[in-house]
């Protein structure tokens, strides 16, 4: 018998917003400042859930350990900082899921790897944060996704239990954190998944090919309204 639902955890880069063309255009804008040609939108959405470092590595062809690694990612957050919500929308059916998710007063909250400045400087400007339950970033915690810390820290501030919670991610980290602190896991397919990455093989508990699907598949798994 399936465990009533709790709270709804979310992953924020690739899950709950499509962050991609803010990032790109930032990137795009080093490499200009830097002489070197712009790269395709494609070539890079598949390394945003990642973050910064693995942007500059993909951009610039750089490892972490060149000297100039360091000073072009500095720069990368420093542009980003300044270009944060400008063309970042939730994907499409996010808002209303969370809209149902605030009319069953059933909590919901974000789980991230992305720095709390960033975080909360998005959440911000799309007129999120005062909604969420918990924002949990890398600065709260010892131990960052795949580790279960984050997760749990984010149900002691809901006042839920793991295996009543569940967390929807686009990222094999994601599915492990989740299923690490024992919730149930939902594979975000529509998100930044790089070629080669074969999501079947991160044994999540369910999938979705978009953000719509996920209110029916709750309302399916736990027989809400």
């Amino acid at each position: 018998m399936t465990q009533p639902l709790d709270a709804v955890l979310f992953d924020l880069d690739g899950t709950l917003l499509d962050t991609a063309p803010d990032f790109i255009w930032v990137i795009n804008r080093l490499l200009q400042q830097e002489g070197r040609p712009a790269m395709e939108f494609a070539q890079l959405r598949e390394q945003v859930s990642n973050g910064a470092s693995a942007m500059i590595g993909t951009a610039f062809g750089l490892p972490e350990t060149d000297p100039a690694f360091s000073r072009l990612r500095q720069r990368f957050l420093d542009i980003y900082g300044d270009h944060l919500a400008i063309e970042t929308r939730p994907f499409s059916g996010v808002t209303e899921l969370l809209d149902w998710l605030d009319a069953l007063a059933l909590p919901w909250g974000i789980v991230t790897n992305k720095p709390e400045l960033y975080t909360r400087g998005l959440l911000q400007k799309l007129d999120l944060e005062r909604r969420a339950g918990s924002i949990v970033c890398p600065e709260q915690v010892r131990e960052r996704k795949p580790h279960p810390e984050s997760l749990w820290l984010a149900c002691r501030e809901l006042d839920s239990h793991p295996e009543r919670c569940l967390y929807i991610g686009d990222h094999v980290r994601d599915i492990e954190a989740g299923r690490n602190a024992g919730m149930t896991t939902i594979a975000a397919l529509y998100g930044y998944i790089a070629p080669g990455d074969d999501p079947t093989l991160w044994r999540s508990d369910h999938s979705v090919d978009s953000a719509e699907a996920i209110k029916p598949l709750l309302q399916s798994l736990y027989s809400l309204v």
